[in-house]
């Protein structure tokens, strides 16, 4: 976004929640617009607008929407369906039903983020040659508050303005760890 159109993002804000902004100081909505430029300088202006949209039409605390809503937001309107932890352990709990001799064309099959979590084909392997209550009981949880984390972690990463991310020089190496896709929130 431009910064013309950062302050018309923040005038649209200013316009829903008029008593927030009323005793404002001007250095204080200088430093606002900024902050908000910075935040969202990557990021496709109608998309944004769209985002801030459907959270004023939404939100009920009658509180402006901070930077991570809208974020979040642009995430929900953006991104394909999203597996959640009970979904990839459904793929996963298949796979390892199925994965006793075939076990490396099953880990092959499964989603990016669920074989990061598993780690290795060979692990999908000793779940499928493990007592199945134990595998649907134990392994089941363990796998889905890992799976939850490390959704979590990209979700996280992905809100990283452009400007953070490159000084990050972590950054890089955590998103090759996670094994996620980067979503990106718009083309410039």
């Amino acid at each position: 976004m431009t910064l013309r159109e950062t302050q018309g993002i923040l005038a649209l804000i200013k316009a829903a929640y008029p008593s927030f902004y009323r005793d404002m100081p001007k250095a204080d909505l200088v430093a606002a617009v900024n902050l908000w430029q910075t935040q969202f300088a990557d990021y496709d202006f109608k998309l944004v607008n769209a985002a801030l949209h459907a959270l004023i039409a939404t939100q009920k605390e009658g509180y402006p929407p901070t930077i991570g809503a809208v974020k979040e937001q642009i995430a929900k309107l953006t991104a394909p369906h999203q597996l959640n932890e009970a979904e990839a352990w459904a793929l996963v709990s298949r796979a390892a039903r199925n994965g006793a001799y075939g076990y490396r064309e099953e880990f092959a099959r499964l989603p990016a983020e669920v074989q990061h979590v598993i780690g290795t084909a060979e692990q999908l392997r000793a779940w499928a040659l493990m007592d199945a209550d134990e595998v649907e009981s134990i392994v089941a949880s363990n796998f889905m508050r890992a799976f939850r984390a490390a959704a979590k972690q990209e979700k996280e990463n992905n809100a990283l303005p452009e400007s953070v991310k490159a000084v990050l020089p972590e950054f890089s190496r955590i998103r090759e760890r996670t094994g996620f896709i980067e979503e990106h929130p718009a083309e410039p």
